[in-house]
């Protein structure tokens, strides 16, 4: 994402309209440019890198769009590291220890630089040049980091991230988000919600898989006063709403006004037909080890049920719960399996409460035998569903034999 120095957007009444480069020829091009001059950088200094940048940049009067552009490449497509011998700080206290013992004249420094390489050669078993000692002893410092990989991405890709970037930045001061999730596959759901609990943030839920969920994202204080204490954190999340194929968005946002000091609100408004493009992954086809053993192990079977992946979504109040599995007979029978194979506390607690008020009556909870349920406080001969308990792995039989 970019710094707040480097958003560019305009008003438009209460609204704000962040900047978006169009993939036209002057945009590629000076995305390439950019591009061109992080791969000729490669092996140098973070600080001869600077001074390319600036000198590409000029004079031009769209500065802030280049310095946009090279952050994303900088912080996203480059990798820099500190080059030396040994820690630059202990390689410091060496060379000023072995310059002390001798009188501090110019003459002296060569003397003193060849005589620590002799000493580090022997204790790193690899000859150390007099060079690699100087070049070492500030080289923590961010303009002597050295740019050792650069994975360049197409300069529409490039454009693409910097159009984003522009849009997350006008979440920085959001205070409310209001989600509307139109029918969509559970899969995307189930990336979306994943995503939400990463970040960490406070999402109420409500809907259904048929006529689509509205999830509400808050801060704790915002019942008091307005928060963007979590403005961050959703601009975070809004690369993994473009995963959803039908959505709109209403972001309420706290501006300070920098004539009269006080606050002002806006809006801001964005839906699944922005032409966003998100650099987020899809996420993996299981969660664990022992959901994709069970599933390979099902498919052996010679049964008529068929197990299908999260394509189920069970509604709770404020929030909703995505069993693992669904196993559909050709008679029109179906359950849901959930797995709860996680240790934590408060993992198991959690899910222990979704159960209860899922009001499901054809779930089937498979529990491993290791957990530490009463660490837990939790009771599972409790829960309104059907238990399997297992050791190491789920036995796919197990399951048809509650099934049938």
């Amino acid at each position: 994402m970019l710094p707040s120095d480097l958003l560019i957007y305009r008003q438009n009444g209460e609204t704000l309209v962040p900047k978006r480069l169009p993939i036209n020829d002057s945009s590629l091009a000076l995305a390439i440019d950019q591009i061109n001059c992080f791969q000729a950088s490669k092996g140098k200094t973070q600080g001869e890198l600077e001074q390319k940048l600036q000198e590409l940049e000029g004079d031009s009067p769209d500065y802030r769009v280049k310095r946009g552009i090279a952050h994303l490449l900088k912080n996203s497509f480059s990798t820099f590291e500190i080059i030396s011998p040994i820690d630059p700080q202990l390689l410091r206290q060496r060379v000023f220890s072995h310059a002390c013992t001798t009188v501090p004249i110019p003459k002296n420094r060569n003397h003193t630089l060849e005589g620590l390489a002799c000493n580090l050669s022997n204790e790193l078993k690899r000859e150390v040049l007099p060079s690699e000692i100087e070049k070492g002893l500030y080289a923590d410092l961010l303009d002597n980091r050295i740019l050792t990989q650069f994975e360049p991405p197409s300069p529409e890709e490039l454009i693409h991230r910097y159009n984003l970037s522009q849009v997350q930045g006008i979440f920085y001061r959001a205070s409310h988000i209001i989600i509307n999730a139109h029918r969509n596959d559970p899969g995307e759901y189930k990336l979306l919600f994943r995503y939400l609990k990463l970040f960490q943030l406070m999402a109420y839920i409500e809907g259904d898989a048929d006529t689509g969920f509205t999830i509400t994202i808050d801060g704790p204080a915002s019942l008091f006063k307005a928060s963007t204490r979590y403005g961050l954190a959703m601009a975070k999340m809004i690369p993994a709403l473009l995963h959803v194929s039908k959505w709109s968005l209403q972001a309420k946002l706290e501006y300070k006004d920098p004539y009269t000091g006080g606050e002002k609100t806006k809006r801001f408004s964005l839906d699944d037909g922005c032409g966003l493009v998100t650099h987020y992954p899809k996420g993996k086809t299981y969660d664990s080890m022992l959901e994709e053993s069970f599933a390979k192990r099902w498919n052996k079977l010679n049964t008529p049920w068929r197990l299908e992946r999260e394509v189920h979504l069970v509604p709770l109040p404020g929030s909703v719960m995505i069993p693992d599995f669904r196993l559909v007979h050709p008679d029109g029978r179906d359950f849901l399996l959930e797995i709860v194979g996680y240790w934590r506390p408060e993992y198991l607690q959690k899910k222990f409460y979704q159960v209860c008020r899922a009001d499901a009556d054809n779930l089937i909870l498979a529990v491993s035998e290791r957990l530490n349920l009463e660490k837990a406080g939790v009771k599972f001969k409790d829960v309104p569903a059907r238990i399997i308990w297992f050791k190491d792995k789920l036995s796919p039989q197990a399951v048809l034999n509650v099934l049938d």
